[in-house]
């Protein structure tokens, strides 16, 4: 199963040498950011920083800065240990004979334990201290200045809370937080996000918006609130199959939402409508600085907490970075519901150097004319998938992970007069290279081999790819101990 909280976590990984405790004094400006994304790009430990600068509170850094890490956190051997259990459950087939009966049960109780659970607030760790009013002080909590062109102190991994006005569904996303002043912070509520549309409804009925955001939570609620569910399924409900277990959530102190029991620290606050701010710049995880734009600022209300809390925050910018964990989790995790809504998918890969929404590889079994179009235009319709710039498109015998066989079918196999598809649509919020904000050109490479029914003319059709003897490869195995090689 996955850690119930950060700090039983933390323990775990220090049991294994794999946290260092750093004790000298550091600055949250700029030198945090430093030593952090040079430990994460070397394949360094977390980090738990005892001694910020203008904080009493530890922060822990590159928590899952690692594949292990992240595998670790949330009780995994590896990533297809969550894919196989979301694809069997989505398996349409009735069950046949007895065994498959018992088969059906048996996937029906293990979702018994998943739903979140209310605990009192006596049981709730994070409200063992709570501070409101003039008490609260943002201050108090080690905000980064990451990058030299920031436009100021950041919260990089608080997990915001929100439910739509009207039909009360609730909704829990990562999004980076602007520390204005003591109580007031920025949320940086992107066009595409759940959150950005509760705000909307909220404004539109000329009402308050009430948010909680959630520091320290347990790892697979960190996870879900990463991951690109559509708005009516609960992170909270995909986070406990993930856990293996339900969370526990309590009622926040003054608005009327509810967080994991087991968080580090909580801050509450109410969101007036048209209250905006410029929030940014920010170097943000694509590499670049996004600018500085107006977003909804919220005032804090009250501050709960742990008697002795910890946070933890993440470093953004030029990958690889801690995204590349959670990215990678995304893949796998959601490949078995990919394949529902584009059931021609075999498998995808999304680079982590395209910061993961830039570009997909995807391979199909090809069976017909401009199939690989035909999933190109499925993935542009599907859901955040929506988004994706460059998809390049090979055939099944392709390996989408290994970037040197793709890069030689997308480089060899193209006539980019007729194969290279070029449209318009929307992409993410974030991306720089659109001519204008929000939509832009997009992609698609078709790299598998060709057909003759879709003009591939030439005598004697698509050539065979060079291949080894299998005879000859299987004796040079057998005897490759005497060539001393």
């Amino acid at each position: 199963m996955a850690y119930d909280d950060l700090r039983s976590l933390l323990r775990a990984l220090e049991r294994d040498g794999d946290l260092k405790r750093v004790k000298a004094e550091v600055d949250p400006h700029l030198e945090v950011g430093e030593i952090v994304d040079r430990v994460n790009k070397a394949g360094g430990p977390a980090l738990l920083f005892e001694n910020v600068k203008g904080s009493s509170m530890p922060l822990a850094m590159n928590v899952f800065g690692t594949d292990r890490r992240l595998l670790k956190a949330l009780g995994l051997k590896s990533y297809s240990d969550i894919s196989d259990k979301i694809g069997g459950l989505l398996k349409p087939e009735l069950p046949q004979g007895f065994v498959g009966v018992r088969e059906a049960f048996g996937k029906l109780g293990s979702m018994v334990h998943v739903p979140p659970k209310k605990v009192k607030s006596d049981d709730a760790p994070v409200q063992e201290v709570v501070l409101k009013g003039d008490d609260v002080d943002l201050d108090q909590l080690p905000a980064l200045f990451t990058w030299p062109g920031d436009g100021g102190s950041f919260f990089n991994l608080g997990l915001t809370h929100t439910k739509h006005p009207e039909t009360g569904i609730r909704n829990l996303g990562l999004y980076r937080l602007q520390r204005h002043d003591k109580r007031t912070i920025g949320m940086h509520w992107q066009i595409h996000k759940d959150s950005a549309n509760h705000y909307q409804v909220a404004a539109r009925r000329g009402e308050r918006l009430p948010v909680a955001i959630a520091f320290g939570c347990p790892p697979a609620v960190t996870y879900a609130s990463t991951a690109p569910l559509p708005g009516d399924i609960d992170e909270y409900l995909f986070a406990g199959f993930v856990q293996g277990k339900r969370i526990e959530m309590v009622d926040c102190k003054t608005v009327p939402l509810q967080v994991p029991a087991q968080s580090e620290v909580v801050i509450e606050g109410w969101l007036e409508p048209g209250e905006m701010l410029p929030e940014g710049p920010f170097g943000d995880h694509t590499g670049f600085y996004t600018p500085q734009e107006p977003f909804p600022a919220l005032t804090i209300d009250c501050v709960t907490m742990r008697k002795r809390p910890l946070l933890q925050s993440i470093v953004v910018g030029r990958p690889p970075t801690e995204d590349g964990p959670l990215g990678r989790a995304t893949e796998r995790f959601f490949l078995p519901l990919l394949k529902i809504i584009v059931p021609d998918i075999v498998d995808y890969h999304l680079p982590e150097a395209g910061g993961f929404h830039n570009c997909a590889i995807v391979s199909i079994d090809k069976k017909y004319p401009k199939h690989a179009q035909k999933v190109m235009s499925a993935i542009w319709g599907a859901h955040m998938m929506s988004l994706t710039k460059l998809i390049v498109v090979v055939d099944s015998d392709c390996d989408v992970h290994d970037l040197h066989e793709v890069a030689w079918r997308a480089l060899g196999n193209t006539d980019y007069a007729r194969d290279l598809t070029v449209t318009e649509g929307p992409v993410d919020h974030l991306d720089h290279a659109s001519y204008q904000q929000f939509w832009g050109g997009k992609a698609g490479i078709d790299a598998t081999r060709k057909l003759p029914t879709e003009g591939y003319t030439r005598d004697g059709g698509w050539p065979e790819m060079v291949e080894s003897d299998p005879e000859t490869a299987a004796k040079v195995d057998r005897r490759w101990k005497e060539y001393g090689l």
